[in-house]
Parts: structure tokens; sequence; C-alpha cells
């Protein structure tokens, strides 16, 4: 293992020679077996996942995997979470999130855990231009869902990750983010129709 760069409750993510090696922890409260089952089951899901929005939105590449770990490409560019709100190209790194959503949800791939600290904004010279990519990454909760409520829920814990971190900028990213979404995907009316109705029984149960 190399040098531990972040830790949650299901993995740690090291670095170790430019390649990024994300381990599931095993959990003592759970039978061996069970335990090696569920981490073999979510490693090899998020190792399709990733295959499968390669084609459609930047991700880290896959170098290999086995039943605990997958080693993937390091990205070097900056964390979303730490950049978003100083920058000056808002809009159009808003642009890029709608677009990139749009374009997983068309294929109905569900991130799952949609935040600006799971993006990584990277700028490539083209011809003298810099262009920026977005990557996606951490698709450690993503599944496949045709399911609308499912792809309401993605942008609906992204608004709310936004409204967090980033209150100030939250209002103008989220318009320009949905704007996006609307001119990719060829199914945001329905997205957004149930997006509607996932926020409101948000406010129903804040009531109470």
């Amino acid at each position: 293992m190399g040098k531990v760069i972040a830790q949650g409750a299901e993995a740690i993510i090291s670095l170790k020679k430019n390649i990024i090696l994300k381990d599931r922890i095993k959990k003592s409260y759970r039978l061996p077996e069970l335990d090696e089952k569920l981490r073999r089951i979510r490693t090899k899901k998020e190792f399709k996942l990733l295959g499968k929005a390669s084609f459609l939105i930047p991700v880290p590449k896959v170098i290999k995997h086995n039943s605990s770990q997958i080693e993937l490409e390091y990205i070097k560019g900056k964390k979303l979470a730490q950049y978003l709100n100083t920058s000056k190209n808002k809009s159009k790194i808003a642009k890029l999130i709608g677009e990139n959503l749009a374009k997983l949800h068309d294929k109905n791939i569900i991130h799952g855990d949609l935040t600006t600290s799971n993006m990584i904004l990277k700028e490539v010279e083209c011809k003298g231009t810099l262009v920026p990519y977005l990557y996606f990454i951490d698709f450690g909760l993503g599944f496949e869902s045709k399911r609308a409520e499912d792809k309401a829920t993605d942008l609906h814990v992204l608004k709310e990750a936004l409204e967090a971190k980033h209150y100030k900028h939250a209002n103008q990213v989220w318009k320009s983010i949905l704007k996006a979404y609307k001119k990719t995907s060829s199914n945001s009316k329905t997205v957004l129709k149930q997006l509607d109705k996932v926020e409101s029984r948000g406010r129903y149960k804040a009531q109470y």
C-alpha cells in the first residue's frame, strides 16, 4: 500500500507511484465469508461501472482489479470541492457537470454520491488552448437503473452538496447545471419532474 490520501467508511484510498489504490475495508462485524463476498461483489460492480462510464465521460482509467482492490489512473488536477468557490469559470464548470451527469443518466448509470469532492478538474493543452476536462471519481456507491427516481435522487444529492459546501454560489451553479442537463439529456423532462417530487418530500419532512 502507498501513502494514504483518503479514508471513508467503505474504502482506503492511497497513492503509489502515480497509481491510485482503492482497498475495500474488511468489516469485523460481518462473517468473514460474507464480508469477502460483499467486498468482491462491490469491487466488481464499481469496476464495471467505471468501464461503462469511460465511454461516456472522463473517469479514471482502471489499470487492474482483484476481489477487494482497484488500481486506478491518478488524475493530476484540482479537486472541485477545493476550487469551485474561487474559480472564475463557474458557469463553464457547471455546464460540464450537467453534461457529464446527463450522459451517465441517459445510459442508466447512477453515480450514487455525486459531490464536488468526487470531481476533479484537469486542464489539457490543445493547440495552444487549455481545454477543461471534468472527471467524475469514486463510483463505489454507484449502480445501474432506468428509474427516474434514482436519477432525480442523484441530482438532489448534488444540489444538497452544493448548498452545503458552496452556499454562496450554489444557486448560480445549480441553474447552469440544470440548463446543461436539460440540453444534453434525452429524458430530462421526466427526471426533472421527478426531482420536483423528491424535493417536495424533503420539504414536507422538514416541517415535522
